[in-house]
């Protein structure tokens, strides 16, 4: 009798971890949205301005596909600012990396646009 309460205590614990779990995931794929400001890359720095909060994010760019564009753009030099618009989310940074530096991280998911032209209004 014992092994049996056990085995329904322990399946009411892992249906409740499945769920929260799942909560998790539906709030993350509901926390993407679209993100418009300024980008620089190069060695040791990926980052992402606000334009019209003025905050600075660490980037990581889950899309594969962010960095790969910044590069096409041929600059000569590393860390020269450009316009993005971008599918993305907002998280708290890890404190064990190197984006620790940053209050949050911007993940990018899908890069929509990307260009060296800086539109005008609060980004210029």
């Amino acid at each position: 009798m014992k092994n049996i309460k056990n085995i329904v205590l322990l399946s009411i614990v892992f249906a409740l971890a499945i769920a929260c779990n799942s909560d998790q995931n539906n709030k993350e794929a509901t926390d993407v949205r679209i993100i418009k400001g300024l980008y620089s890359y190069g060695p040791e720095l990926k980052s992402y301005t606000d334009c019209e909060e003025g905050r600075e994010y660490w980037v990581a760019d889950s899309s594969k596909t962010l960095e790969l564009s910044y590069n096409e753009l041929n600059f000569e030099k590393p860390y020269v600012p450009v316009y993005i618009e971008v599918e993305g989310r907002v998280v708290k940074s890890d404190s064990l990396s190197v984006s620790a530096n940053f209050d949050s991280t911007l993940v990018v998911t899908k890069v929509i646009s990307i260009t060296k032209e800086i539109p005008d209004g609060p980004c210029n």
